[in-house]
């Protein structure tokens, strides 16, 4: 996993992008579905799982720690749970290869183990900064070293852990899931307070697995002491997938797409929003529910869309989403403005430096900050950008060739199967010209 080749994509101006657009299963879901299917008592059916490399790397983990994962088919997963102190010792490594959110996750989820283990990943998530994770989770009893903060993690088992109260110093759905997995190995409560709300999957999921938790924007709270049931999960369309088509349709002249049954939970749909303070036209149809969270097919027209000041409120909920962002106010008409994103550059690249790099390349004028950036929109060029092995920048930087004034080489593009397999594919089946 640590191995992937290099890999460059040529994007072409293209014209209206038309078609419905199924994207694959939400990754944060997928995550979390296998992980407490692999504690819960019973067996789970989990269908529309992702086929990317990041959830594959999580149930090869969960399959090396003892759990039997079957796949009769591409998105379906019958997961025999073991039980809540099931799990067995592997005297390998876990190898998360690039998924940040599997080794954050897991790093609580094992912190109440029995057992030492070690939780290793590839090049890019081995620059990734755990001790957000690891120092609460110190705190909670758990003991994990660190290579000065960075993985692997040597995750010490046979430690009794405590619950505690604990403030987020910065807004992360990832540390707060870290600690409520491990809460649930924990004596007494562990209560999560955040400076923004974040997503709440885990929280929604554990509810489903029948584990009593509270929970509201910004807050969470579970007792030790219960039990996860087995449970079936149908798993919704991601909509940081979808969010690469929004920002096309929507700046490419003549496009109409629909995207079916995407996952609208309101913590996730942050760019939804964003695009539609700029102007751009996205009607949801058909709204329902899947498995506790919400769904609704997205239909996008092109629209002119203009500059704006981001509401900082939205930034927690589109965190995944700014690559696209930017590509999006790059076309824009007048100027955009992005505070309170610092969380960006800490990412699987320094995300903010990265887009405002390659942007800059297509002669895009863009002014980095600390903490965000501003981007004066108007016309972008053809040229080379960098994606630094940065799935999302890759296909955001896809988008922009769609309406550059000529092709757009993407460097290092490999890692797009991570969390979107079948990208290249899909795209070109709505009008991309991408090779």
């Amino acid at each position: 996993m640590s191995g992937t080749q290099r890999l460059d994509w040529v994007s072409r101006p293209a014209t209206a992008l038309h078609g419905d657009v199924i994207v694959p299963g939400d990754k944060s879901v997928s995550h979390r579905s296998m992980m407490l299917s692999a504690i819960a008592e019973g067996t789970s059916h989990i269908r529309g799982f992702l086929e990317g490399e990041d959830t594959r790397a999580t149930a090869a983990v969960l399959a090396q720690l003892g759990v039997r994962i079957e796949a009769p088919s591409s998105g379906e997963r019958i997961v025999h749970g073991v039980g809540l102190h099931g799990l067995r010792a592997s005297d390998k490594p876990l190898d998360c290869g690039n998924a940040g959110t599997g080794m954050r996750l897991l790093a609580g989820l094992l912190a109440g183990q029995a057992f030492d283990c070690t939780l290793v990943g590839d090049e890019s998530l081995s620059k990734r900064p755990m001790r957000r994770v690891t120092e609460p989770l110190a705190k909670m009893g758990a003991l994990i070293d660190t290579q000065d903060g960075l993985p692997p993690l040597q995750v010490r088992g046979g430690r009794k852990l405590h619950g505690i109260r604990y403030e987020l110093p910065v807004a992360s759905a990832q540390v707060k899931s870290a600690l409520l997995l491990a809460g649930l190995y924990a004596e007494g409560s562990t209560e999560v307070i955040e400076p923004h709300p974040t997503r709440d999957y885990t929280e929604r999921m554990l509810q489903a697995f029948g584990w009593p938790i509270e929970f509201s924007p910004g807050h969470a709270k579970l007792e030790g002491g219960h039990r996860l049931l087995a449970t079936n999960v149908v798993v919704p369309a991601d909509f940081s997938s979808a969010a690469f088509f929004l920002v096309a349709a929507s700046i490419l002249l003549g496009s109409v797409l629909r995207l079916p049954a995407v996952g609208l939970n309101p913590r996730r749909t942050g760019l939804l929003e964003a695009l539609r303070l700029m102007g751009a036209d996205i009607r949801i149809e058909n709204q329902g529910e899947s498995g506790g969270e919400a769904v609704g097919d997205l239909v996008v027209r092109h629209a002119p869309l203009h500059g704006i000041e981001l509401p900082e409120t939205l930034v927690p909920d589109m965190i995944d989403e700014f690559p696209a962002l930017f590509v999006a106010a790059a076309v824009a008409k007048g100027r955009t403005v992005v505070r309170g994103a610092a969380e960006l550059r800490v990412k699987e690249s320094d995300r903010i430096a990265t887009m405002a790099a390659g942007l800059r390349a297509l002669g895009v004028r863009i002014e980095e900050t600390p903490d965000g950036a501003i981007i004066d929109g108007g016309v972008i060029d053809g040229g080379t950008v960098d994606s630094h092995g940065d799935h999302r920048i890759a296909m955001s930087f896809a988008v922009a060739g769609l309406v550059a004034s000529d092709a757009v080489t993407i460097r290092d593009c490999a890692n797009v199967a991570t969390s979107f397999p079948g990208f290249l594919g899909l795209a070109g089946s709505c009008g991309f010209a991408l090779s």
